[in-house]
């Protein structure tokens, strides 16, 4: 695709979480409209992201290979971080190195907030669930497979 789009009316992602359940459940609220694939980006991914109030963005993760960035676009979001929290309002944004600190965000307002959520598409990625019996790790062919800690598939 080579003409601009608006961000917010692009189709949202297809299928609505990678996560099996019951944690897909957790964040089946959030529209995920996959930006980048939308112009054949390979190197990276940007989502254009909508949270309505009470909802969260994701589990509360850190990446092992993958780097992120989010930049609120409108609303206002409580980043949960491993040392607190912190409000991103509008005009806001983070950042997360491979294998730094855990992360998710959270909308405690009454309106819904948007955001661009950037990451690298590193071959061997894995996330991390601290809170949850929950692994991700990345194929050879750049498919997430889901298992629980000590390593046991989800089927």
């Amino acid at each position: 695709m080579t003409k601009g789009i608006i961000a917010a009316e692009a189709p949202p992602r297809a299928k609505a979480s990678l996560l099996p359940e019951p944690f897909a459940t957790r964040v089946s609220a959030r529209i995920k409209r996959p930006l980048g694939d939308l112009f054949g980006l390979k190197s990276f991914g940007v989502n254009h992201v909508t949270i309505p109030p009470g909802a969260i963005t994701s589990l509360y993760h850190r990446h092992g290979v993958q780097d992120e960035f989010v930049l609120v676009l409108t609303g206002t979001l409580v980043l949960i971080h491993d040392s607190g929290e912190t409000v991103l309002e509008a005009g806001m944004c983070a950042g997360f190195p491979a294998g730094g600190t855990a992360h998710h965000l959270i909308n405690r307002a009454d309106e819904p907030a948007t955001y661009l959520e950037i990451g690298d598409r590193q071959r061997g990625d894995t996330v991390e669930y601290p809170n949850d019996d929950l692994q991700l790790t990345m194929d050879d062919t750049g498919q997430w497979v889901a298992s629980h800690k000590n390593g046991a598939p989800y089927a």
